[in-house]
């Protein structure tokens, strides 16, 4: 039996993603089973895989990127018994979920509850655990304080702000025009950033806690606009990855740098694979919650655009021109 991915024939542009099928599905090993993925993103950090800049990268092309996925158990490999075949599962598998089938380690996998539609569970795994942990693991945030969101109107930014709203935060984000609505209808205050000078409009001294993904010269303003025991995260190099931005190795030991510094402020970089890999527990407990506060609603992932797997390129290219409010959900196969 054939089955497609999309791989990545080359680093470069959206052009280098392109449509195979493979004839034989793939067996699953030892202590592994077999998925038949049912949804994957399209998000930012996929597009800096594609061009071959993501920090952790270890693939070579031809490959599939897709950094989670959510899928039904097909197969179950030797000495697998936690799972079942037909049993929802979700992982953050880094690269490889840009296929019908994939197999995965048992032990990577979280199982997904009964019901939950899987564009909207799969928008959890990388989104809304790096907002989680951020706020929760990394800056500790209490209730009725004060976060300042940059890049408010995007995967992570709304998946921020609708957990923040959960903890009763005070929030302000930085957005583009277009996404004020969508910012603005999920609680947090948006500031136009193409046309506002955001550290004059939050002033400085005023947030607890501040998240960043932009470059480092946008980290120097977001670190001034925290109050004194105030925490800043930097969680990605956006201008960086886009070609914009300086040296990502000397900006990230600035970053920790400014921790240990005698400023009253503390700073970090969150990674959600550091993360991971140092806390393996805590991934699964993350997602699972998140699961769980998706099937109460508590939660609703802003998705704009439902595409199939093989208009990856398109997504891809909509991503990158910062066209997307929320998060762009890839279908497999007949979902």
């Amino acid at each position: 039996m054939s089955y497609k991915q999309v791989i990545i024939t080359e680093f470069g542009g959206p052009e280098v993603l392109e449509v195979v099928h493979e004839p034989i599905l793939p067996e699953p090993q030892a202590n592994e089973v077999r998925i038949k993925v049912q949804a994957t993103s399209a998000c930012f950090t996929d597009t800096m895989v594609r061009k071959g800049v993501y920090y952790d990268l270890k693939e070579k092309p031809p490959f599939p990127p897709g950094y989670d996925m959510v899928g039904v158990v097909d197969k179950i490999g030797p000495h697998v018994a936690t799972l079942k075949v037909g049993q929802t599962v979700a992982d953050l598998t880094v690269s490889g979920a840009y296929t019908e089938y994939i197999c995965r380690a048992a032990d990577s996998l979280v199982p997904v509850p009964d019901g939950l539609d899987p564009a909207e569970a799969v928008s959890l795994v990388l989104s809304y655990v790096t907002a989680y942990q951020m706020l929760h693991r990394t800056a500790k945030v209490q209730p009725g304080q004060t976060i300042l969101i940059q890049g408010a109107g995007g995967a992570v930014g709304t998946a921020l702000i609708e957990l923040g709203a959960l903890h009763e935060l005070e929030m302000i984000g930085t957005a583009s025009k277009s996404k004020h609505e969508l910012v603005e209808s999920l609680g947090c205050l948006p500031i136009d950033y193409q046309n506002e000078d955001f550290l004059d409009r939050v002033g400085q001294g005023t947030v607890d806690a501040a998240f960043d993904a932009v470059d480092m010269d946008n980290f120097k303003r977001s670190f001034k606009t925290l109050k004194k025991g105030g925490t800043f995260v930097a969680y990605g190099f956006y201008n960086n990855a886009m070609g914009k931005g300086g040296s990502v190795p000397l900006d990230y030991l600035r970053v920790k740098l400014w921790d240990v510094l005698p400023n009253g402020r503390s700073s970090t970089f969150y990674s959600i694979g550091a993360m991971r890999k140092k806390y393996p527990d805590w991934f699964r407990e993350d997602l699972t919650a998140l699961f769980d506060l998706l099937a109460q609603g508590k939660i609703k992932p802003a998705i704009e655009r439902r595409m199939k797997l093989e208009e990856a390129a398109e997504a891809h290219k909509l991503v990158e021109q910062a066209a997307v409010k929320g998060r762009i959900v890839l279908l497999v196969g007949d979902q």
